[in-house]
């Protein structure tokens, strides 16, 4: 066990970038932009500003869903966000998102842009626009509220906590990743326990909630986040394997995992997308090197 004595914090706490690790050059105390430089616009009716992480493909795959279902209004451009370089400090994105994190959504459909920021914002905005994927009222909608807001405060434990003290922290704490696999397995076994009973987690009807969850712990129980599948023993929720192995298998999911995606087997990173024919035409293994 590290020993807990060997810091002692000072009375009052200051920020030195030789102590921000991997991310110490994005990482600072303070909010705002860095540099100035507009967001692109492209010609649909709702702009995404976004990277292909967990956060960011809850709303492709959602934007992906509505079109598979023929909500022509649900056309989209996403452009990427790339935030290892910075680009959420752009005086453009602050003004979509003052938080500086991606995803960001403008909306252009109505007289006046909206700009709607975290993701399960942007969720609920598109779901109730387009009347779909979120059940009109009762029990269901309040169990599919309910996943959702479960989602948004659980990830953070996921992903700022295990996966940063995991995956990222300059040296190993033994007593921050204990704390945060405990945690994370808690919330595995939380959606395994409600799994085993409930086809999607609203139900019988997939959601916003289903969207919200995939990609974070589907992710996770299929062994491809932060190269924790053994020591977290994903294996062991049957119960969300099947559920996350069902959603794989939609074609807008598999479609909407692609958009904003930097890193893995060419073929399944499309860096923007701007129109449904992108997929088939501009995928990276089918773009000439650095474009």
């Amino acid at each position: 066990m590290s020993d807990p004595a060997a810091y002692i914090p000072p009375a009052v706490w200051t920020w030195s970038k030789a102590n921000g690790g991997k991310f110490a050059d994005i990482n600072r105390p303070v909010a705002g932009p860095t540099h100035d430089k507009e967001l692109p616009v492209g010609r649909h009716p709702l702009q995404l500003y976004s990277l292909g992480t967990p956060n960011g493909v809850k709303v492709t795959v959602m934007l992906e869903e509505l079109l598979a279902l023929g909500h022509e209004g649900a056309q989209y451009d996403a452009w990427l966000i790339r935030i290892g370089e910075g680009a959420q400090f752009s005086s453009g994105f602050v003004a979509a998102n003052p938080n500086s994190k991606i995803p960001a959504l403008v909306d252009r459909s109505g007289p006046q842009p909206v700009r709607v920021f975290e993701s399960g914002a942007i969720l609920l905005h598109l779901a109730e626009k387009f009347g779909a994927f979120l059940p009109q009222g009762g029990a269901a909608r309040a169990e599919c509220l309910s996943w959702l807001f479960w989602q948004m405060g659980s990830a953070p434990f996921l992903g700022g906590g295990f996966g940063h003290f995991y995956a990222y922290a300059p040296s190993k704490i033994e007593y921050a990743i204990d704390r945060y696999a405990m945690e994370v397995k808690r919330q595995l076994d939380v959606l395994d326990r409600h799994l085993a009973n409930a086809h999607y987690m609203a139900g019988d009807e997939y959601t916003i909630a289903d969207m919200a969850i995939w990609p974070w712990y589907g992710t996770l129980v299929k062994g491809q986040l932060y190269g924790a599948g053994e020591f977290l023993q994903v294996q062991d929720y049957r119960h969300v394997l099947r559920w996350t192995d069902e959603i794989a298998q939609r074609p807008a999911a598999r479609r909407g995992r692609m958009v904003n995606r930097t890193w893995g087997d060419a073929a399944s990173q499309l860096h923007e997308r701007h129109d449904a024919s992108d997929f088939d035409a501009r995928t990276q293994d089918k773009l000439a090197p650095g474009a």
